[in-house]
């Protein structure tokens, strides 16, 4: 069915930043971004509830390719609506190019750390560095380092784990865009996490669809893109075109 309230984001600068009070057992709820933009301020609660589990939490930070992102940023400050389609710079943690981006072999200049990564992973011999591979075994080389600095793997933890690498993030950022759901009342944002995957019968499924995803993106003094996606452990990582768990 998907998001009641309709889906999009919110473009500007950051006003200030809290959390939420801790509760009885010392767990966070959310992160609140508050994101100044023309016609007021957006309260923006991301979301790293652990749903009762000790690390009911995931998330990961990713690197966005500015051409890939460019649609978006070149949008005027402020909330956007955004179809739930591909071609709207809407968010798919699973579909969307702009989270997977492809891969590209490059030169790799630091074969000695490569060596190493190599061989704790048992890829290569233990005898053998870098220079002594043949050209498909660098080529392999390269292409897994490369997959790892634009794939990073999901972590798993805590609220107060997540609320970490978040405020790491938020700490770069000069330009912010924050995807999810608009507040029914009042300025501001949430849902702001994976909106698919949720188990059938959960209630939460009545929500799930593709093309609809929160996250938290920034945009850098220097033009880099950096975005916190996150997720709950009970979410799938892979969905039907309803957005329901594959």
């Amino acid at each position: 069915m998907g998001l009641t309230a309709g889906y999009g984001l919110v473009i500007g600068q950051k006003h200030h930043y809290y959390r939420d009070p801790p509760d009885d057992f010392g767990r966070y709820y959310h992160g609140n971004l508050v994101v100044q933009a023309p016609n007021g301020n957006y309260h923006c609660a991301i979301d790293v509830d652990p749903k009762n589990m000790p690390n009911g939490v995931e998330w990961r930070l990713v690197r966005i390719r500015a051409t890939d992102f460019a649609g978006i940023a070149a949008l005027a400050d402020g909330w956007h609506f955004l179809a739930s389609t591909a071609a709207s710079g809407a968010l798919d943690y699973m579909r969307a190019p702009a989270l997977h981006p492809p891969i590209r072999l490059l030169d790799v200049r630091h074969d000695h750390f490569l060596s190493r990564l190599l061989r704790a992973l048992r890829i290569v011999p233990p005898r053998k560095r870098y220079k002594e591979l043949n050209p498909p075994w660098r080529r392999f080389q390269k292409f897994l380092l490369e997959f790892i600095r634009w794939h990073p793997p999901w972590k798993s933890g805590t609220g107060i784990d997540a609320l970490v690498d978040l405020e790491t993030v938020i700490g770069q950022g000069v330009r912010f865009y924050v995807f999810g759901e608009p507040f029914t009342s009042g300025l501001g944002v949430h849902n702001i996490h994976q909106n698919q995957g949720d188990p059938l019968g959960s209630g939460f499924d009545l929500e799930n669809a593709i093309w609809q995803d929160g996250a938290t993106i920034v945009e850098t003094a220097d033009g880099r893109f950096i975005g916190f996606l996150n997720k709950f452990k009970t979410q799938a990582y892979e969905t039907d075109d309803a957005g329901h768990p594959a």
